[in-house]
């Protein structure tokens, strides 16, 4: 059993707000968590049709079951019930009388605005962070991380992470994505989301993605608001400002989870992946998604954002603290090189009274403070913004 990081946060929030809103992708824990964070709440699973039928024909009746309140898993599939929710918790003062869980964060978002304002907290779980992994004594090198993922079941059930991400990747398709986007041609959306496994930390080019694939730009502009809205791809933003120079202003995708990428890239071993010409590219993705899920684990928002101008001058993160912004570059060479920092002096440069120290992360091992930049390695790199 996993320790997750959020479970004092979560319990925490429920002694403030009436509902708290655990959203994130399927099998990344959700249900787990809260049932340990509140043992004593009855649960409900709204996948199964009983339940779903019940709360959907007569949704007062349904939820005077549970007096004292429940958890509500899967809330996306009864998406109406919430606005009885709402009036239900108006009615006393009583804190943390429903969890609720979700896995399609567009639904889920449009519903609580509507419904749940101000009357819950809404925070995110994304697969398991490094801090977990050695929480739970698993001394895997980082590279076996990257490939496996983070989804707990792999680590609990010892599955071969190739077996375990067929699977998720085909009840992915049928249950979620074919359901809401009516896609006949699955072969065209499975060589999409393999492409877009190929251009991880990339800039978006929807024209390019359309012509490789053989749709419209619309389409791919449909099907990745789907896979974000289900937390298979995360977009990170550039920052814009007016730093005196023209800013790129496309945004770059991210998968949640580095061992779903791997596996639609075909990678089967650690042999394979340190090869593989996208390496650097899927160890930025892991770096850029552990930092987010250190945010996210002590419920924060990441405020993550990249820089990038019109003349290729990049950092692969900014962090925005307050109004200082804390440059960040990514390499997966395990070798250091001064060369590194030259992104970070640049940004320097440009942003003189916002740029607040630096930092490089890098596949080695050392960690070292060079002047006002740090080096660090995977196992230290979430220490930057917590």
């Amino acid at each position: 059993m996993f320790k997750r990081t959020l479970t004092s946060y979560i319990q925490e929030l429920a002694k403030k707000y009436p509902v708290v809103t655990l959203l994130g992708p399927r099998q990344s824990g959700k249900t787990t968590l809260v049932k340990m964070a509140f043992p004593k709440k009855p649960y409900v699973n709204m996948e199964d049709f009983d339940n779903r039928s019940l709360a959907t024909l007569d949704p007062k009746s349904f939820l005077q079951t549970y007096p004292n309140g429940a958890i509500l898993d899967e809330i996306q599939r009864v998406p109406d019930l919430l606005s009885y929710i709402q009036v239900r918790v108006d009615e006393g003062d009583y804190k943390g009388m429903f969890i609720l869980t979700g896995s399609h964060q567009a639904l889920l978002h449009q519903a609580v605005s509507q419904s749940l304002a101000g009357r819950t907290a809404l925070l995110r779980l994304l697969p398991l962070s490094l801090e977990e992994i050695r929480d739970a004594q698993i001394s895997d090198s980082i590279e076996t991380i990257i490939l496996q993922g983070g989804y707990p079941r792999i680590y609990k059930e010892n599955i071969p992470a190739s077996n375990a991400y067929s699977s998720y990747f085909q009840t992915y398709v049928e249950r979620d994505v074919r359901q809401i986007l009516q896609i006949k041609d699955l072969i065209q959306f499975e060589r999409f989301i393999r492409l877009t496994a190929s251009r991880v930390g990339q800039l978006v080019n929807y024209a390019s993605l359309a012509s490789d694939v053989g749709v419209s730009a619309v389409t791919i502009k449909q099907w990745i608001a789907v896979l974000e809205a289900t937390y298979i791809l995360v977009r990170l933003e550039p920052y814009f400002e007016n730093f005196g120079k023209r800013l790129i202003k496309s945004p770059k995708l991210y998968f949640t989870d580095t061992g779903l990428a791997c596996y639609l890239l075909g990678i089967d071993s650690t042999e394979q992946l340190i090869k593989e010409p996208n390496y650097g590219n899927l160890f930025e993705n892991w770096v850029v998604i552990e930092l987010m899920k250190a945010r996210y684990n002590r419920a924060l928002d990441p405020r993550l954002y990249f820089y990038r101008d019109v003349a290729g001058k990049e950092v692969d993160l900014l962090f925005q603290k307050g109004n200082q912004l804390i440059p960040i570059e990514i390499k997966s060479s395990k070798t250091f090189s001064s060369s590194f920092l030259e992104g970070l002096h640049y940004f320097h440069e440009q942003t003189p009274k916002r740029a607040l120290g630096g930092a490089l992360i890098y596949g080695g091992e050392k960690t070292q403070q060079i002047n006002a930049l740090q080096l660090l390695n995977p196992e230290n790199c979430s220490q930057l913004i917590t």
